[in-house]
């Protein structure tokens, strides 16, 4: 059985026991959630929902927390000796998938 969740503004593609890593949610680790589910399938029918699915349920279970890597955004204008350097570090949540429910 797997399902389609959305969570952070993107879609993922899920399983029972996956672990992702989701854009940042403010919960506290091992926190249990239930994400929006877009369409589940269990091999044999397939619900998709408009946008999402009212019966089907994914529950979830928040691992971690952390950060990306360094991104390195550099600029410059050539000839006028302009330059501006900035770093970046995606925040982002581990969660592991606990149930999928038609």
């Amino acid at each position: 059985m797997f399902a389609v969740v959305q969570t952070g503004g993107k879609q993922y593609n899920v399983t029972e026991n996956d672990v992702v890593r989701v854009e940042r949610l403010e919960h506290a680790v091992g926190d249990k959630i239930n994400l929006d589910v877009l369409l589940v399938s269990d091999g044999k029918k397939t619900i998709a929902g408009t946008p999402i699915v009212k019966t089907a349920e994914v529950t979830a279970e928040v691992v971690a927390h952390g950060k990306g890597d360094k991104i390195v955004v550099f600029k410059y204008k050539p000839k006028k000796n302009v330059r501006s350097k900035q770093g970046h570090r995606q925040p982002w949540t581990e969660i592991k998938i606990v149930s999928i429910k038609m």
